[in-house]
């Protein structure tokens, strides 16, 4: 059948030669050829650059917040929290502390704070960018401080899910917290779930409470009309007898996040940082999910009330059930820690403006490596040896494109073998010749090649 869309060739159109044939292929493979070289001259040019430049800038870094860049957080500018931010979180605004039962005082958790977070990820399109986005803020995001607490330092892990996140928070807390003396120091943590397993609870909680409530004492009759969590919490004698037979937020579990909750302890066990389960710790119901922690000072008993401590020297919550409450389309995933105590080392808060680019990067493939692949970038980082790594990713290649991107000339290892035999892979990126270092000697070998 005839085309009726083809046009007409010209009458007097003539056949190409086949000389002439060729001569074009030629000229249309050099033309391909030369742009190609051209992109490899710009490639080349570029990785040359990443290279030779063994520095990276910053702003808003100072030296505790070193610890922070090395596990992969990116110092940030506080954000400013607008009216807007505060009219958003109204409607959850009661309520929004923890007790702090040593000093007998409210630890606020800031929901406002939260909103502007969230605020700033979105109008920063950042949902776009490689996730989690982990930020580290060493400004307070208030210009004067509003409650009794300090605040020393907060990191946020937005756009994931995992465990990984909390145990990162509470891992870096505890090495920031020990450079400023604090050496003696616990977890107390607890779950509340998902959203599903909030509402059972409270629905269980509420039937236990009411029928109790005649042997309550009448302030608490009237806090319990408002919100049954905060008796939880309660100090008079009647309550805390009734307390003893409440529900507990951990026997409400889903599934999901009873593996959640699981897989946390476990990194704090095999980090070997001590933990108590504090079925007191509840939060903000209203947008706190999963897990909520503190860390407390052991060596805070005993002290005078006049001191200008807290026993409470960081606080967690994770806040996956915010974003929608205040409007947005999709659910973002978020954990978030801040460090409360005064800060007792200068030094420690002294501005650094550039950092040597880390020539190595840090790989691990399933659950036992990633259990201990916190306690290996803290033996890099105490030798000095700065790495990239991405501990939230599970998938190999999603983690191998950061290598790629910035051109790393070695890559650390560790698979579920290595896991096992406490050792990694060092593996040089282009050659692909690689060597099995032990765990214990791995600082040592990593000095020896003078990154």
């Amino acid at each position: 059948m005839k085309n009726p869309y083809a046009q007409p060739a010209p009458k007097n159109a003539q056949p190409m030669s086949k000389a002439a044939q060729k001569q074009f292929s030629t000229k249309a493979a050099a033309r391909a050829a030369a742009d190609k070289n051209r992109q490899m001259k710009k490639d080349d040019d570029k990785i040359r650059k990443i290279q030779n430049n063994k520095y990276i800038e910053h702003e808003h870094l100072d030296k505790i917040g070193e610890i922070a860049l090395h596990y992969g957080f990116t110092p940030t500018k506080s954000p400013e929290i607008k009216k807007t931010d505060v009219d958003s979180c109204k409607a959850f605004a009661d309520h929004d502390y923890i007790d702090d039962e040593e000093d007998h005082a409210q630890l606020p958790l800031h929901a406002e704070e939260k909103v502007a977070l969230l605020r700033m990820y979105a109008e920063g399109n950042m949902q776009s960018m490689p996730q989690p986005i982990m930020l580290y803020f060493k400004d307070s995001f208030r210009r004067k401080e509003s409650s009794r607490y300090h605040r020393y330092a907060d990191l946020e892990i937005m756009g994931n899910s995992k465990s990984i996140a909390e145990a990162t928070l509470i891992h870096m807390a505890r090495i920031m917290l020990s450079e400023e003396g604090y050496n003696n120091i616990s977890v107390d943590i607890n779950s509340i779930g998902d959203k599903d397993s909030i509402n059972k609870f409270n629905h269980d909680l509420t039937a236990h409470y009411r029928k109790h409530i005649n042997d309550m004492h009448p302030e608490c009759r009237q806090l319990f009309k408002k919100d049954p969590f905060v008796l939880l919490t309660c100090q008079n004698d009647k309550c805390k007898k009734i307390n003893e037979t409440a529900p507990k937020s951990l026997n409400f579990l889903s599934e999901g996040s009873r593996n959640h909750f699981k897989e946390t302890l476990e990194y704090l066990e095999v980090m070997e940082i001590p933990y108590r389960i504090n079925n007191n710790l509840i939060g903000n119901r209203q947008y706190c999910t999963e897990t909520i922690f503190t860390i407390t000072n052991l060596d805070h008993a005993g002290k005078s009330d006049k001191t200008d401590e807290h026993k409470i020297l960081a606080v967690g919550v994770r806040y996956d059930g915010l974003a929608k409450k205040i409007g947005m389309k999709k659910e973002i995933q978020g954990v978030g820690l801040s460090i409360l105590v005064k800060g007792n080392k200068p030094d420690l808060r002294k501005e650094v403006k550039k950092t040597r680019r880390p020539q190595a990067s840090f790989v691990q493939l399933g659950f036992e490596s990633k259990l201990l692949s916190l306690g290996v970038l803290e033996l890099l980082r105490t030798a000095k040896v700065p790495v990239y790594q991405a501990l939230a990713k599970d998938r190999l290649g999603a983690q191998v494109s950061t290598i790629e991107k910035n051109h790393i000339p070695l890559t650390i290892i560790m698979g579920q073998k290595e896991a096992i035999e406490k050792c990694v892979i060092v593996r040089d990126t282009e050659t692909h010749a690689q060597n099995s270092v032990p765990l214990n000697e791995l600082a040592d070998y990593m000095r020896k090649l003078d990154l």
